[in-house]
């Protein structure tokens, strides 16, 4: 299958590279110095079960999408807009489109900017980029996708790819199942430069954790959102299966970059806020991440 990453980040080329290992022609679409590497040298895939470099195309123009079977959008959540705007005249009339992005509603975003079906996914993979056309994961990969026409053979061809794929018929709770995640660890990893293992040893971590994910629980519960399963033993097992990973949010700050911690806590909050919810301890997350990225940029 001709396969289209917009947006060949850590996530992006963790699954970008998975499936051109499977065999598809796969195009990553990034910046400059990651593009420049992959052209060179191909994808340095340096998993926990194996190591590889993968030769697969690379491409800084968001034209590359052409003649895409499968298109994965991996933007950054406050890039959606932009990546709809450049991706739209070059989409092909029958290409699906999966938005593998933190956040709860970027799927629902690209449909409205597209005027076309966008079927989201919750992704559950800890990557980082390690450096130009270097991929390391540190745990996880598997998707939770919701019942579309395309569902079944999207879930056989990532599983021939080595990702195990859920179809759920509740896409929207396994979506803010893994916001809460996100609203849990990203901010306070981000905050302490910490990976998930040391940060839950940290004096009254897991309290902070419990109320934000109450809160984040009483705003979906608000939106008609049914989350699954035992959110609680959800975070604690992050840190048990990903103990090393820095979050998304930490990776950031770390490398001066803006954040998507308005897509996350910053959500909360606003959505909080309209339903007349108090979430103290999301906005104190939110804003203490705010500052960091101001004191940054300034």
């Amino acid at each position: 299958m001709d396969i289209a990453v917009m947006g060949a980040g850590a996530v992006g080329c963790y699954y970008g590279g998975m499936l051109a290992r499977a065999g598809h022609d796969v195009v990553l679409i990034g910046r400059a110095p990651h593009v420049e590497a992959v052209q060179r040298d191909g994808l340095f895939l340096d998993t926990q079960t194996f190591q590889a470099r993968v030769p697969m195309r690379a491409s800084t123009d968001a034209g590359a999408v052409r003649g895409a079977q499968l298109v994965l959008c991996c933007v950054k959540s406050t890039d959606t807009a932009d990546a709809a705007a450049e991706m739209a005249p070059h989409l092909a009339p029958a290409a699906l489109l999966l938005s593998l992005q933190n956040g709860v509603d970027n799927a629902s975003r690209l449909q409205a900017l597209l005027g076309r079906e966008v079927a989201p996914a919750v992704v559950y993979v800890a990557t980082e980029m390690a450096g130009p056309g270097h991929v390391r994961h540190h745990g996880r990969g598997e998707l939770v996708i919701g019942p579309t026409a395309a569902s079944e053979a999207l879930a056989k061809l990532f599983a021939e790819a080595g990702v195990p794929v859920q179809i759920s018929d509740n896409v929207m709770g396994a979506l803010w199942a893994k916001l809460i995640l996100n609203c849990a660890y990203n901010a306070l990893s981000a905050i302490t430069q910490l990976p998930y293992g040391r940060l839950v040893r940290g004096e009254g971590v897991e309290d902070v954790m419990r109320d934000v994910m109450r809160e984040c629980l009483t705003v979906a519960q608000a939106e008609g959102v049914n989350v699954p399963g035992d959110p609680w033993e959800a975070v604690q097992h992050i840190a048990r299966t990903m103990p090393t990973q820095f979050s998304s949010t930490a990776q950031d700050l770390a490398r001066g970059k803006r954040s998507e911690i308005d897509h996350l806590n910053g959500y909360v909050l606003r959505k909080g806020e309209a339903f007349g919810i108090a979430t103290p301890v999301n906005r104190v997350l939110h804003s203490l991440v705010k500052l960091l990225e101001a004191r940054q940029a300034g």
